[in-house]
């Protein structure tokens, strides 16, 4: 049992040396890359940030795989593109095509047999060609307008066969052409948020309080003449845990909750008399409809408050807001 241990423990700290070196290895392969951000690159940029079609990518094996990749964020950051396999392309799929594209082709040694039987394609076509490659002597680059140089000292993979450091330079070299074209096309986290309106961050930039707020009937108002027992009813009709207050011209007076009512029942007034001036805060929050609902949320957190009233450019209530439905859409 204890030779069992040993032996464990050996193992375990050797794993643990061998993830540090792929890590180093990788990182390594990663920094390379920054002295080739050149004028080819800048090529590169200028080709995507002209494209009038799509941006076409392709790849076999692991370069397709960190191909689909890097044409999934060229889509989320406002670049147009798709993803072509390399081995579907020569058997119909180049019909994807269109002359003003522009295709990138991934090969890690730049002498793929489907690049020799789409290129006579593409040169009829008349589309650049990006090539991203780990060698710059290839056919592939060749043949190609452009080329982004990702070749690696090693593959963090001890045989320097299974495609790691490789793929991983690849990505990073993806992630760089779409960030310096968003950059050029000025695209903003709004753009983004456009893009992505299911996401949390389509939420927070593009739902607004319009979109999520109770209006008309719905909503619980009462005049500043209102009975405390009004007033309570008022309340619970509406299940707000509170009720807006008026003047006599519409505008709004104040806002009385849950916790405003408990306030007067610990003081033993005379609630038949009351009324609900005597009873409100005279300075709820409020916000207009066009307000982004974060921004409403976080009136809400920062002022302890369950309920936000939305009014109109006149101070008329026209809306609430209940914390509940905030978290409901995914907001916190």
């Amino acid at each position: 049992m204890a030779l069992a241990k040993v032996k464990s423990k050996t193992n375990f700290e050797s794993s643990r040396e061998a993830g540090k070196k792929v890590l180093e290895i990788e990182a390594q392969a990663v920094s390379a890359l920054i002295d080739r951000i050149d004028g080819q690159f800048e090529k590169a940029v200028d080709f995507l940030f002209d494209c009038n079609g799509r941006v076409v990518v392709s790849g076999v094996g692991k370069s397709g795989v960190i191909g689909k990749k890097i044409a999934a964020t060229l889509c989320s950051t406002g670049t147009p593109a798709v993803f072509l396999h390399a081995s579907d392309g020569v058997h119909g799929d180049l019909g994807m095509v269109q002359k003003k594209d522009v295709v990138i082709w991934i090969s890690k040694s730049g002498n793929s047999e489907e690049f020799e039987s789409s290129f006579p394609v593409f040169k009829r076509i008349g589309v650049p060609i990006i090539a991203m490659t780990g060698n710059t002597k290839s056919n592939l680059v060749k043949n190609s307008d452009v080329t982004l140089d990702v070749s690696v000292a090693q593959e963090a993979c001890p045989n320097d066969l299974a495609p790691t450091a490789s793929t991983t330079a690849t990505l990073a070299m993806g992630d760089a052409l779409a960030i310096a074209v968003l950059k050029k096309r000025n695209f903003t986290k709004e753009d983004f948020a456009y893009l992505h309106p299911g996401g949390s961050l389509g939420k927070q930039l593009l739902l607004k309080v319009e979109d999520v707020m109770y209006t008309g009937e719905n909503v619980p108002v009462v005049t500043k003449s209102a009975k405390f027992l009004e007033t309570v009813l008022e309340m619970n009709r509406k299940r707000f845990g509170g009720t807006c207050v008026i003047n006599d011209n519409g505008t709004l007076a104040g806002i009385i909750t849950d916790g405003d009512l408990k306030r007067i029942l610990t003081k033993d007034a005379n609630l038949n008399g009351l009324t609900a001036e005597q009873v409100m805060s005279k300075s709820p929050k409020t916000v207009s409809s066009g307000t982004l609902a974060a921004k409403a949320m976080r009136i809400m957190k920062s002022h302890n408050i369950m309920q936000i009233i939305v009014v109109d450019e006149a101070n008329k209530p026209i809306g609430m807001i209940h914390l509940h439905d905030l978290l409901n859409e995914g907001f916190s």
